[in-house]
């Protein structure tokens, strides 16, 4: 996979290439927050996450959705196998996080 994006990178102009990578930055990052959300037995203010894709993607991309649910997704499924102090330090993580955007009071 990791091949698949450097390559894909590669064919587009320099511009569009820290675009893109922004892109699927910002897609994992958020993902790995609404993906913990259950799992830290957190409830997100549904307003602060669309405050934050307004402030922080940009509105011409139109594969960030796409990439939010596919890193969504792969972030859920790497919380399912996580020990009980792994799950510990990734929502004490979370909760800082999810607090300092809005998501959570």
């Amino acid at each position: 996979m990791k091949l698949f994006i450097t390559t894909a990178l590669l064919a587009l102009p320099i511009s569009a290439q820290a675009q893109s990578l922004q892109s699927m930055e910002a897609a994992t990052n958020l993902g790995s927050i609404l993906a913990s959300e259950q799992k830290c037995g957190l409830g997100y203010d549904q307003g602060a996450i669309g405050k934050w894709i307004e402030e922080n993607t940009d509105p011409s991309d139109m594969g960030f959705a796409s990439s939010l649910n596919m890193m969504t997704q792969g972030a859920g499924y790497n919380l399912q196998g996580m020990s009980e102090s792994a799950t510990t330090a990734h929502c004490s993580s979370v909760k800082r996080t999810a607090k300092h955007y809005g998501f959570i009071e």
